[in-house]
């Protein structure tokens, strides 16, 4: 055993032991608690997102892909296969939204877990701990999380690739780090092609521009993963859309056209639990539910400035380099808004913005610091409280909207609409696919079939106009029989019976 003065130098070495919280029947000690966030994170799921909630519109386009039960809806240009891929395991033979709900939670939390991990060493585990909680306490992603959507994904691959990233960085030999980071580009890339590019800019950048970054290995890394993530995408470019060129063209269009458009007000407004915020108008929400927003680039800019004084930059800049990054094309390029689109960022800034909090709490004299702690937390469960509110209102307005399709659905089969079908006009996609039925556009963003293809699935299969309250019969429905669905009229094919009446 060491003694005098190496054994004091030996002991002064160690890590400071984290803190244990004991109860009768539990302890956490360290890492456990990145743990306790995820789960956390996966009960809150279960909890305020009702797991028999239906499929959303995106969702029903991206399940319907792999699932037996319902025809494929048409996939649009921007989109890619990463969902349907990712569903799979249980869309592929059950119908149940219930246990695709309860996958894709305990999934979310497991993936939120790895991503907090890929920062061991980089930042404490209470940074990390408070990071995870702020980051999975927001509405849009405990809303988002058991949702068959890429964003969040998006958002777990970014913040695990980052970390992976500065770990691969410093020790060139680290070959988990350089797995972690080629996986979590693939991630990135196999849900959203064009995210993960914007993600990785800033990783690209010090790669090639910066001498002392330069490392070969992590370069080759990166690039193969994001290639092996967007492969498929890029070949079903040429496959089915006529190239890649008219891919990005198309999908740009579907998008507004990518430009100069500011949606910096159209993202507040989301904020107040709009899904979809296009066309963005209306009245702001109250400023108790933007406050966070505002406040966020505030403390990571403090959470820099933490990282300057105690020279450890690169683990602060680099997540804040790729959150900007991340973000810039959904507030400057497109002319509408969603508030899951800026989930990779609200998870790259959880960091920055959680060491400043704990340094705010953990450098304050201990005579203060019982009041800058009680400051602290009122201010978060008042936070909390707000996104409570949001997720509720938002949770009840979704399941409203779906029950409205589940209606209609119903009262289609009422009408002789039945599988195999084909829905087409108002909302055409989702109906159909609570009907069973296939769905088809003449025109706009899902345009997928023309008027003579309508009428030649009409002479085989029942076909239904939907028409929304003030729209107009197509003309080539002229001829066919009109009825209700609640507040929809439907317009019949010749040929199609409906169910006998009690």
């Amino acid at each position: 055993m060491p003694v005098g003065r190496n054994a004091t130098l030996s002991r002064a070495s160690r890590p400071p032991r984290t803190p244990v919280v004991a109860g009768p029947w539990w302890r956490v000690r360290g890492e456990g608690w990145i743990a306790v966030v995820a789960g956390v994170f996966v009960l809150a799921q279960l909890a305020l997102v009702p797991p028999g909630m239906g499929l959303g519109w995106d969702e029903a386009v991206y399940v319907s892909q792999v699932s037996p039960h319902v025809p494929s809806a048409f996939f649009s240009a921007p989109r890619a296969r990463g969902v349907p891929l990712l569903v799979a395991p249980i869309a592929s033979w059950s119908s149940s939204v219930t246990l695709l709900r309860i996958y894709l939670a305990v999934l979310s939390g497991l993936g939120l877990l790895l991503a907090l991990r890929a920062w061991r060493g980089l930042f404490p585990v209470w940074v990390r701990a408070v990071a995870g909680g702020l980051f999975a306490s927001l509405w849009v992603t405990v809303f988002y999380g058991p949702q068959a959507m890429p964003n969040y994904w998006v958002a777990v691959g970014a913040l695990a690739g980052t970390g992976c990233f500065l770990h691969a960085q410093a020790d060139s030999r680290d070959r988990k780090a350089l797995w972690g980071v080629g996986l979590s580009a693939a991630l990135m890339a196999w849900m959203r092609p064009t995210d993960a590019v914007w993600a990785v800019l800033p990783l690209l950048a010090l790669l090639v521009a910066v001498r002392r970054w330069r490392r070969p290995a992590l370069l080759a890394a990166l690039l193969v993963g994001l290639a092996a993530g967007a492969a498929e995408w890029v070949v079903e470019a040429y496959v089915s859309y006529g190239g890649l060129g008219r891919r990005l063209s198309d999908a740009s269009a579907i998008q507004g056209g990518l430009g100069w458009h500011i949606a910096v007000a159209d993202q507040l407004r989301s904020l107040g639990g709009r899904a979809l915020c296009r066309p963005c108008g209306g009245a702001m929400p109250h400023p108790a539910v933007t406050l966070w927003w505002f406040a966020l680039p505030v403390f990571a800019a403090l959470g820099l400035m933490i990282a300057v004084r105690a020279r450890r930059i690169p683990a602060t800049l680099v997540p804040l380099a790729c959150a900007t990054t991340v973000a810039v094309p959904y507030l400057f390029m497109i002319g509408y808004a969603a508030p899951r689109f800026l989930l990779p960022a609200y998870a790259l800034l959880a960091l920055p913005v959680a060491d400043a909090l704990v340094h705010l709490v953990a450098s304050t004299g201990r005579s203060r610091r019982p009041v800058v702690v009680l400051l602290v937390a009122l201010a978060l469960a008042g936070h909390l409280a707000v996104q409570y509110v949001v997720l509720d209102r938002t949770v009840q307005r979704t399941d409203a909207a779906h029950e409205d399709w589940e209606r209609t659905a119903t009262a289609l089969h009422r009408l002789g609409v039945s599988a195999p079908c084909l829905v087409t006009g108002y909302e055409n996609i989702p109906i159909g696919y609570y009907a069973g039925c296939s769905s088809a556009s003449t025109g706009g963003h899902n345009a997928n079939t023309t008027v003579k293809g309508i009428r030649r699935t009409a002479r085989r299969m029942p076909v239904a106009v939907v028409v929304a309250p003030g729209g107009h019969r197509p003309h080539y429905a002229r001829s066919w029989t009109r009825d209700r669905a609640g507040a929809l009229r439907v317009y019949l094919a010749p040929g199609v019976a409906p169910e006998p009446r009690p």
